[in-house]
């Protein structure tokens, strides 16, 4: 999930995506989309505004999802 965050946008943390978008592109149910959400923001991966019914409405990588992801690709060449 973190990978297709930093690709839809682009390395730019100022960037963020529709919880929506994020679920289309990533082809899960909305319930593992908030799930996989929760976690991650848990970790301070990414920040997470939440609608109503625990569905994400904006999905921001936060600058330690940047390193996370820029260290594994380090790593795995």
């Amino acid at each position: 999930m973190l990978r297709v965050l930093y690709e839809a946008v682009e390395g730019n943390r100022l960037l963020d995506i529709t919880g929506a978008q994020l679920r289309r592109d990533l082809h899960v149910p909305e319930q593992d989309l908030a799930a996989a959400c929760t976690y991650l923001a848990g970790e301070g991966l990414i920040t997470v505004d939440w609608e109503p019914g625990n569905t994400p409405a904006m999905v921001t990588l936060t600058h330690e999802g940047i390193l996370h992801l820029e260290s594994e690709e380090e790593e795995h060449g």
